[in-house]
């Protein structure tokens, strides 16, 4: 038990709106075994990837819950803007700079399994990590028609 935390996109496809995902979809279904015909059309699907997963990364989630989800944590899954996770990064970089400002602008929360609330090598390896997927996400061509959710389980 602990808190687990997971960062995922997902992007909805239709033939309907993009020539382009027609053979994406198609492709989808191949993998699934999935065949369509006349009477019933699969022209839509949504895929998810998980692109980020944290434990126990509580000042992470505390941003999340206080920025993100309006102070309510209920493991509820949240949608994301691109400038929330810009955000999320820049706040990273700016403790990992300054670690002074930790407990300001990034501050630890205790909970139920919810790991230390010390700003010691575990939290600045959260940073770390957080710092360098987001980076990547942010900066994936692949990823720029995405939607971006949290959510956390506890």
């Amino acid at each position: 038990m602990g808190l687990d935390m997971y960062l995922s996109g997902k992007k909805y496809m239709s033939k309907y709106f993009d020539g382009a995902d027609s053979e994406r979809i198609a492709k989808v279904n191949e993998v699934f075994g999935i065949d369509g015909d006349e009477d019933s059309d699969y022209g839509a699907t949504e895929v998810e990837f998980r692109l980020a997963y944290w434990r126990k990364a509580n000042a992470i989630h505390k941003w999340f819950v206080d920025k993100c989800q309006d102070g309510v944590d209920e493991c509820q899954e949240t949608y994301l803007s691109r400038e929330n996770l810009q955000e999320l990064l820049d706040t990273c970089k700016q403790v990992l700079a300054d670690k002074q400002k930790a407990s300001e602008l990034l501050p630890t929360q205790e909970g139920f399994f919810f790991g230390g609330t010390d700003y010691d090598e575990y939290y600045k390896q959260d940073l770390d990590y957080t710092v360098k997927r987001i980076e990547k996400i942010l900066n994936d061509p692949a990823l720029t028609k995405f939607d971006f959710y949290y959510q956390s389980s506890w």
